[in-house]
């Protein structure tokens, strides 16, 4: 039994005494303590990689901002490199795939058995249960399978992600057999989360609203479904940004939550939604603005979503230079409001 169940009785849409919160990229470079260990390694990649430092660098939210989750500190990206397709992670760039998926026989070489590969992630976890001693929920996480394909084939990030998007129109079979291969893995690297310890799951599909609704119902909520639908131990928040038009499919899959990004409606949300919890929304360009407006903003936007069934957070992850004193009042003024 957890001493603070507020996030995971919000996700079964169960009253709770107060709004949960908890931030995307909660951990990270927000946090000076943070800057502090990514300095004592090479580079992004070896401190994923290591669990005593991946313990410490998810724990620190908890202390310093003090969450109602923590989520282990890892990268979507670990998922194709266990696959088979190696990335890097280029300092002030984003992530690089020096070789990228263009053909069939490219797909033919990946493996969907990952678990091994992954298992730094999952002794990571571990490592977080025994240190949170049962305080607060931990969330596990994978990149939505679109999201890790549309990496795959352009190789970087993109403003467009043209190549991707040429992909599925003209590779269409192929686009296929990358996300269902995408999604076994996914599945199984979550099955390893689970029982590694994980008290519910979060789904990212960030390039979601690269796609249109056709493409998108065609290409990704398939493999979404298909995900919510083998994953039955714990809850799962999906969350695909900038992709309004799926918020009423999204409700029909077994997903407990379903997170917003800033640009959606909370009470049109909850209209396509019903007996859906949901999870977001501010800007997290507010947290740049003084007290007054982020105190303003943030009350409208608990009044908007109501006291059942939602989980506080923002639209995306908390941007790199946001002052965490800002980040600090953020939860203070969630904690403090009463309906």
């Amino acid at each position: 039994m957890l001493k603070n169940d507020l996030l995971l009785r919000a996700a079964h849409y169960q009253e709770t005494e107060r709004i949960p919160v908890w931030l995307m990229r909660q951990a990270g470079r927000i946090l000076p303590e943070y800057r502090v260990v990514r300095s004592s390694v090479k580079d992004f990649k070896e401190l994923v990689r290591n669990p005593d430092l991946v313990c410490e660098v998810t724990m620190q939210p908890v202390e310093i901002l003090e969450v109602d989750a923590a989520i282990i500190f890892s990268d979507i990206l670990v998922l194709p490199e266990a696959m088979g397709l190696n990335y890097e992670m280029i300092e002030s760039q984003g992530p690089l795939f020096p070789t990228t998926i263009q053909t069939i026989a490219d797909i033919a070489k990946l493996s969907t058995d990952v678990e091994q590969k992954l298992g730094y992630v999952s002794k990571s976890i571990q490592y977080v249960k025994a240190e949170l001693a049962d305080r607060i929920p931990l969330i596990g996480f994978a990149g939505a399978p679109w999201t890790i394909l549309a990496y795959m084939i352009e190789g970087h990030g993109s403003k467009t992600f043209s190549k991707a998007k040429k992909f599925l129109y003209t590779q269409p079979q192929a686009a296929h057999k990358l996300l269902d291969k995408i999604t076994t893995a996914t599945i199984r690297y979550l099955e390893a989360q689970i029982h590694a310890g994980v008290d519910i799951i979060q789904i990212f599909d960030s390039w979601a609203g690269m796609l249109s609704e056709s493409q998108y119902k065609s290409f990704a909520l398939p493999y979404m479904k298909r995900i919510t639908d083998e994953i039955q131990e714990v809850p799962i928040i999906l969350f695909a940004k900038g992709a309004h038009y799926i918020l009423e499919s999204f409700a029909q899959t077994r997903a407990s939550v379903i997170g917003l990004d800033w640009t959606m409606n909370p009470t049109h949300a909850r209209s396509l939604t019903p007996g859906k919890a949901l999870q977001g929304n501010l800007d997290p360009c507010l947290l740049y603005a003084d007290r007054e407006i982020i105190k303003h903003e943030t009350e409208a936007m608990l009044s908007a979503f109501g006291p059942k069934g939602y989980i506080a957070n923002l639209g995306h992850g908390v941007y790199p230079d946001t002052p965490y004193q800002n980040v600090q009042y953020f939860i203070e003024v969630i904690k403090n409001f009463r309906f």
